[in-house]
């Protein structure tokens, strides 16, 4: 098993929030915890072109969460804050096509103010999905996972 307060969490949960995976992954060394960046024409060292399939590696792949599980953050989010009018307009922002993208403009042009938090708050989500990850691939132990969550809660919304 790998030491979770070694680990690059933040480099795990880009690898699960990144929608534009089709030409490039990342992958994680199960022995070391090492991640590595793949990409179709470059391979894992940036100049040998190498297929998937054909690493001589044990890499696991970090393949990408869907997008609704990201769009659940901002509707939490939404939710959860105390101003109802804020509330009301970014639950509104993501009722259609375009909710990211909307949501942001949202926030970025109405609600400045709420930026950081909204940050805290899906930076820890994507944290807790990234230990979520190590375990579901028994690359930590629960405990350790739960050790972790324990000491890092999603921080409270304004």
């Amino acid at each position: 098993m790998l030491d979770l307060t070694t680990l690059d969490l933040d480099g795990i949960a880009t690898a699960l929030s990144d929608q534009e995976h089709y030409e490039h992954r990342r992958l994680v060394n199960p022995e070391t915890g090492e991640i590595v960046f793949w990409t179709a024409d470059g391979g894992i060292d940036g100049h040998h072109p190498v297929d998937l399939d054909e690493l001589d590696m044990d890499l696991i792949a970090i393949d990408p969460l869907p997008s609704h599980v990201w769009y659940q953050d901002m509707a939490d989010f939404a939710d959860g804050i105390s101003d109802e009018q804020a509330q009301r307009r970014l639950a509104r922002a993501i009722r259609s096509r375009g909710a990211f993208r909307r949501f942001r403009d949202e926030l970025y042009e109405e609600y400045p103010q709420l930026m950081p938090a909204w940050h805290a708050f899906r930076d820890s989500r994507a944290l807790r999905r990234a230990v979520e990850w190590l375990v579901d691939h028994q690359l930590v132990t629960e405990a350790d996972a739960e050790l972790y969550l324990a000491v890092h809660p999603t921080p409270t919304l304004p």
